[in-house]
């Protein structure tokens, strides 16, 4: 089957990020032919240092990649049409569908979320008003009655190899393996976050953090904080306290992937990122994608009660707040988050083995189109 996948980028990363690593694993474990449409060249090339932004067209990992422009050309629709997170199709395009046979197999794919209205909308069909289409809704999720989430096959193996020696990893980022008592943390957030409460936090920490934050993220508002006209990878890191705080490069998706596994704690965004944390296994903070009138608050709330049951009181209320006062530009208290560490890492695994026992999105995305057909 060929496979036409539409994505608008909103989220820099995240809309790209799933989307991209959707086309790769229908390419290279279902053998399908798969033509990625997207309108920001700029932000793939980021996370696949391949794609060259000026292409209008090109290919990648075995994906034909088309650069999505308006006035929309004239392309003979695929069997299946994933338009991503609502990203709405070109009524020309739209238009082709309808006018081909078969019937094309026409799928929404929806944001995630833990939210419990998400199984009895998941499959559900929407025929077009005018036209002789029907559109399916896929929601990802954490449930088998879900879409489920994006999972390669081998991921977990390979980061179980990965954490066996993280000092390669090291190596590779220019920097010295740490110390055995200092709390490595990865750093990926919005822009916009007021991030000064979080690094004065770890300043003060009754430990030493050494905090790995990508080239280009907030980064302004962390230089002006570090008291440094710019920040850029291979500056010398900025010590303050108990914080060691080092700029690297901004990753391929294998290697942050690489970097997820190797650090004690992952602070993650958006969508791409925040799945490929629960892969890793470690302790996370999740900066879920701000919507207007908080309309993001109950989906956050939603996962954080998901993934908190199996822990202990205690841990489960650290885990809330924290999570909350992150997103809520609240006082943050990590001494008070990090003292459970132990059992949070045992929880991270034990929700990754969990996770992985759900069909994931890739496989289930294939099977119900093959039944729609």
């Amino acid at each position: 089957m060929r496979w036409d996948i539409f994505c608008h980028v909103i989220d820099n990363y995240g809309d790209i990020g799933i989307c991209w690593r959707l086309a790769c694993q229908l390419t290279a474990e279902f053998g399908l032919s798969v033509r990625l449409l997207v309108d920001d060249l700029g932000s793939m090339q980021r996370i696949c240092p391949e794609i060259n932004r000026d292409l209008a067209a090109q290919h990648a990992h075995g994906v034909e990649i088309v650069r999505w422009i308006e006035p929309f050309p004239d392309l003979e629709p695929a069997d299946v049409v994933i338009e991503a997170f609502g990203c709405e199709l070109p009524p020309r395009y739209v238009a082709a569908m309808a006018a081909v046979s078969p019937r094309c197999v026409w799928i929404n794919l929806e944001y995630l979320s833990a939210e419990q209205w998400v199984e009895g909308y998941h499959g559900l069909a929407s025929p077009h008003p005018g036209l002789p289409l029907i559109k399916y809704f896929f929601f990802p999720g954490f449930s088998a009655a879900t879409g489920g989430v994006i999972r390669e096959s081998g991921l977990l193996a390979r980061r179980d190899m990965s954490q066996i020696n993280r000092t390669e990893l090291w190596q590779e980022l220019g920097m010295a393996c740490p110390a055995p008592d200092e709390t490595v943390v990865s750093l990926f957030c919005y822009d916009s976050t007021p991030i000064k409460d979080l690094l004065n936090a770890w300043a003060g920490s009754i430990s030493p953090v050494r905090c790995l934050l990508p080239e280009g993220v907030a980064s302004a508002q962390i230089a002006k904080w570090a008291g440094k006209s710019g920040l850029i990878a291979g500056n010398i890191p900025v010590q303050h306290g108990n914080l060691t705080l080092q700029v690297i490069p901004f990753l391929s998706q294998e290697n942050y992937d690489r970097l997820l596994w190797a650090c004690d704690c992952n602070f993650v965004r958006g969508e791409d990122s925040f799945v490929r944390a629960q892969w890793a296994g470690r302790p996370l903070i999740w900066q879920i994608y701000p919507q207007q009138e908080n309309a993001h608050l109950p989906k956050l709330e939603a996962f954080v009660d998901l993934y908190c049951q199996g822990m202990t009181m205690e841990a489960a209320e650290v885990v809330r707040s924290f999570h909350l006062c992150w997103n809520n530009q609240c006082q943050l208290n990590w001494d008070d988050f990090w003292q459970h560490r132990k059992e949070l890492q045992h929880h991270a695994m034990a929700w990754s083995g969990k996770l992985a026992r759900i069909p994931d999105l890739a496989s289930n995305l294939v099977n119900f189109c093959r039944n729609q057909q």
